[in-house]
């Protein structure tokens, strides 16, 4: 090959790795911030029965709700509206990694989660608390319930299951879809009592006093609790959230967002107890 072939061969080898580049770049998918402002839609999952975060009108099927309000500042800063798909606590991190949604609320940054999604900030830090049904003694401390016949019903999937079987692995765990169905085995007898975050439970008990007694075993177990997104190399949609988070967590308006969430079972700050944050 002579010098003029070898340059020509160089040329037309820029040329076709240029080409590939440039086709790769018109077929690579946008960020989630850029579909989020290209389409002016944010989506979002919601899930019912579950005060504060969401509350579904039955007559209505109209969505409101901490996680809600949250979603509504969110995407008014991105000039955008909310879309919502119903779902599970379980359901929402598959949700968003089939690009469903574009975003998740109140999810605890696990390990295994941070494989598979990314996190903003911290919004709140939840205590964990034990809901009892009637006639169970309230438990003191979790090592109470770390026994064979104690049955213990979470939501499969959830950070709910994750402390039980954590903290009580030798109790008998009993595994439902969704929290809903867990709270049913209490209220049935099927099961003793039910994990689940404070905020969760307080509501709870608010709109069915008759089902049992709330416990804040100790060692108080907190987790933080953020807004989960899809993994990808683009930071801003991340960096966005993550100040979003901190500047609301900071000035207290993520608070009151909560105790408004509160405010559709009829409680109060003063029905908080003093151990439980949020």
């Amino acid at each position: 090959m002579n010098r003029r072939d070898a340059l020509t061969t160089v040329a037309l080898a820029g040329a076709a790795i240029a080409a590939s580049s440039s086709a790769k770049a018109d077929t690579a998918p946008a960020s989630t911030l850029d579909r989020i402002k290209k389409s002016g839609v944010l989506r979002i999952a919601v899930i019912a029965g579950q005060d504060p975060y969401f509350h579904k009108d039955l007559a209505t099927n109209q969505w409101s709700g901490a996680c809600v309000e949250m979603a509504n500042d969110i995407a008014g800063k991105l000039g955008a509206k909310v879309e919502m798909l119903e779902s599970t606590w379980g359901n929402q991190i598959l949700d968003l990694q089939a690009e469903k949604i574009d975003l998740a609320f109140a999810v605890n940054p696990t390990p295994e989660r941070a494989l598979v999604i990314d996190f903003s900030s911290p919004i709140l830090v939840h205590s964990f608390t034990v809901i009892t049904k009637k006639g169970f003694a309230k438990p003191q401390t979790w090592a109470e319930l770390n026994k064979p016949e104690v049955k213990i019903a979470v939501d499969i999937g959830s950070t709910h299951e994750t402390i039980a079987r954590r903290y009580c692995p030798k109790a008998t765990i009993l595994g439902f879809k969704e929290r809903n169905e867990a709270i049913l085995a209490v209220s049935t007898g099927r099961a003793d009592c039910n994990v689940s975050l404070a905020v969760l439970s307080i509501a709870t008990l608010k709109k069915n006093p008759a089902l049992g007694e709330l416990a804040v075993p100790r060692p108080l177990l907190t987790l933080p609790t953020n807004l989960g997104i899809r993994a990808e190399p683009d930071r801003r949609y991340k960096d966005f959230l993550s100040a979003w988070a901190d500047y609301n967590r900071s000035l207290g308006q993520t608070r009151e967002w909560m105790l408004k969430g509160f405010e559709a079972v009829g409680l109060t700050a003063d029905d908080i107890p003093g151990e439980v944050q949020f």
